[in-house]
């Protein structure tokens, strides 16, 4: 899977449209292996960059969890950690 894409669902606040755009964009980015599509392929790419938001939106509104919200800095913090660690100070 992409690294890019981040982990969306149980956030306070909850992910903002432009974070579902996003991770939508980067996953057909990784599926079709275009950064950019062609002209001939741009409305199909678009198309399922949208299908893919949509697909997103669905699941993140009807997943349910006892858990508690994770907190977007702290969950950023452990990540910069955990790349510190594995390809040093940066």
């Amino acid at each position: 899977m992409c690294r890019n894409i981040k982990t969306l669902f149980n956030f306070e606040p909850p992910a903002t449209e432009a974070e579902i755009q996003a991770s939508a964009l980067q996953f057909v980015r990784k599926l079709s292996g275009f950064n950019t599509p062609s002209q001939a392929n741009d409305a199909a790419f678009a198309r399922a960059v949208e299908e893919v938001a949509d697909a997103a939106r669905r699941l993140l509104t009807s997943l349910q969890t006892q858990a508690p919200p994770r907190d977007r800095e702290i969950e950023a913090a452990k990540a910069r950690e955990r790349s510190a660690a594995r390809f040093g100070p940066r």
